[in-house]
């Protein structure tokens, strides 16, 4: 067998944990042609298939498969060594991916990530907004930003700014057709404007007074994927819609928009900020979830 280098299963492993040449492609810093020849170059030396290309992506084989589950291991045992010295640095440094909602970049993120950079300057931070549900290993990001309960088991989560509270909304003039609601059901006799996830699946409104829980599917001639522009349909008249609080606080202070069954919205547990479960961080990262730590204490 032909001699194979460190770089060689670097490679694989990228390509490997992405399953994508474009992606890993994007990870390495070269082309995805490139690395498609950089790969089956491996597989020659080594005499056996690594990879499966089709058109519908890229799959392991069994020996493929076989080698990514030894390799991987060593690979973060090296990753950890090398994160070790960064104790020895005068402050923490690199570069984090964050993937996270819409919604919770503009009312959570954005602020904590200013403050973050302005006391450790020499971290970079890539956010990505994706509204829906990411592998973040496969991803290659560092950390993410969900609500708790859609966030694997196996993740460290920790709180990420404010208790959060949805509420009801619609326009002065969709209340001069339709009287407001008194209980969820009633939301039968309004357009709303749905919201569907990525997945194609559409959000069913939550509810919930004195320990009574509610999901409601409601109907409406318009359906959206993207919570502005659910607050731009609601303003001018296009139905009712689900929105977070603080998304409409200032259209609720200048009418532009009226709230309705407030008292079935309670507060509940916001975002978390959740990462894998490692033996080490790197420090970048440490350094970012001790700032939110100490952020949530100060809003306490």
């Amino acid at each position: 067998m032909r001699r194979i280098r460190s770089t060689d299963l670097a490679i694989f492993l990228a390509i490997a944990q992405h399953r994508s040449f474009r992606k890993a492609a994007v990870e390495l810093g070269v082309t995805a042609s490139a690395l498609s020849h950089s790969l089956r170059a491996i597989e020659e030396r080594l005499d056996v298939r690594l990879v499966n290309r089709t058109t519908r992506g890229v799959g392991l084989t069994e020996a493929g498969e076989r080698l990514f589950e030894r390799i991987r291991p060593a690979f973060l045992d090296i990753d950890d060594a090398l994160e070790d010295l960064d104790k020895f640095r005068s402050q923490p440094y690199g570069k984090l991916r964050i993937n996270t909602p819409r919604p919770a970049t503009k009312m959570v993120l954005l602020p904590i990530v200013s403050r973050f950079l302005k006391a450790y300057p020499a971290v970079e931070m890539e956010i990505v907004v994706d509204d829906g549900l990411v592998d973040m290993v496969s991803g290659g990001f560092d950390a993410g930003i969900r609500f708790g309960e859609s966030i694997a088991a196996d993740m460290i989560a920790i709180a990420i700014g404010p208790r959060q509270r949805t509420a009801i909304v619609g326009s002065p003039e969709h209340f001069q057709r339709f009287p407001k609601p008194v209980t969820p059901h009633d939301l039968k006799d309004h357009p709303c404007i749905r919201y569907r996830f990525p997945s194609g699946t559409y959000y069913r409104w939550e509810f919930e007074r004195g320990g009574i829980e509610l999901e409601i599917e409601v109907q409406g001639p318009l359906t959206l994927g993207d919570h502005e522009m659910m607050f731009d349909a609601a303003v001018n008249g296009s139905g009712l819609a689900f929105m977070f609080e603080d998304l409409v606080l200032p259209a609720l202070q200048d009418g532009r928009l009226i709230r309705v069954l407030e008292d079935w919205c309670p507060y509940y547990p916001g975002f978390f900020l959740y990462y894998p479960s490692r033996r080490q961080l790197p420090t970048a990262l440490r350094a970012f979830v001790d700032f939110v730590k100490s952020d949530s204490v100060r809003q306490s």
